[in-house]
């Protein structure tokens, strides 16, 4: 019988046993494409302000909001107006807003040409002292994870270390509206994540949920304080689809919560604007003949997404 509920693994085991963790979290990612982290080590105090700065920024008037918005940016930097992005191939946009933070960069920077600017809004003090500092966080944990799923993958632990340095991660601060009565959508429609891999903190609320090979869907439900974290398209392609990139979604509450909002940050982890993603040979097999015999940056494949989900 299938498994239908994903387990809960502990970053301390893999401080204790690294061996033993990556094996747990890449069977999790082969089966589900999901995994759940307990024990993750980030501090609730720095969690707690940028949800603080969060709930702040989206309850500040829209025509304030809009001011951060920036036309022709692709979504990549500041606000996300509700009723913009929509998952690939929807009819429908998703019942969402957000606002993008990326990596502070030195304009001298190599990369700065493919990552712009931050915006800060000014209306919320130490706004960027609170969410800057949970990018950080997440960003260093989100390296040490990648090291349990390349002991997985039987690569050098540190094989994604360089691809990730400096790369074009994103911290995204959402916020789903309550819902109305006859809603026109649902909260996020079912998609894939485009980066290497998504740290998810907010998760407890329920909505959220994933597609499994048998076709059903499962609530993916973390204990109080846990990450979800799962695998993104750019990962799915390099691994040849050894560990895939799973349909999930966010749909609307039940009637008795419809009334309430829903905040969630996702932390969209991503290689470097010039990381080749180029098929490993070691996930290359008779059974599994390389899908993607052209590389691409993951520059490209980002653009290309981005168009797709309405956002360039």
């Amino acid at each position: 019988m299938p498994l239908t509920t994903l387990p809960s693994l502990s970053m301390r085991t893999r401080r204790s046993d690294p061996a033993g963790f990556a094996r747990a979290i890449g069977e999790s990612y082969v089966q589900f494409g999901f995994a759940i982290v307990a024990d993750h080590g980030l501090d609730r105090e720095t969690i707690s302000r940028a949800l603080d700065a969060t709930k702040a920024f989206f309850a500040l008037p829209d025509a304030v909001k809009k001011r951060y918005h920036v036309p022709g940016g692709a979504g990549q930097r500041g606000y996300i107006p509700f009723g913009v992005e929509a998952a690939k191939g929807a009819s429908k946009v998703d019942l969402k807003e957000f606002w993008h933070v990326g990596r502070e960069l030195p304009d001298s920077h190599r990369y700065r040409p493919f990552m712009p600017a931050n915006l800060w809004p000014e209306e919320i003090p130490n706004f960027k002292r609170d969410v800057y500092a949970l990018y950080q966080a997440l960003d260093a944990l989100g390296t040490e994870l990648l090291r349990s799923i390349a002991l997985f993958l039987n690569l050098r632990e540190d094989f994604f270390d360089d691809a990730v340095r400096d790369g074009n991660s994103v911290l995204r601060l959402l916020h789903y509206p309550p819902v109305p009565a006859d809603p026109d959508g649902i909260r996020a429609e079912a998609h894939e994540d485009i980066n290497a891999i998504t740290l998810l903190l907010g998760a407890e609320e329920a909505g959220l949920q994933l597609l499994t090979r048998e076709g059903r869907w499962i609530d993916v439900a973390p204990p109080e304080g846990a990450l979800v974290v799962n695998m993104g398209d750019m990962l799915q392609r390099l691994t040849n689809h050894v560990l895939p990139s799973t349909t999930h979604r966010v749909r609307n509450p039940a009637a008795e919560r419809a009334h309430l909002p829903r905040y969630s940050i996702p932390f969209f982890l991503h290689f470097a604007p010039d990381y080749r993603i180029e098929t490993l040979p070691s996930c290359i097999t008779p059974d599994n003949p390389n899908r993607y015999p052209t590389p691409i940056t993951a520059q490209e494949f980002l653009l290309e997404r981005l168009r797709e989900i309405r956002l360039a």
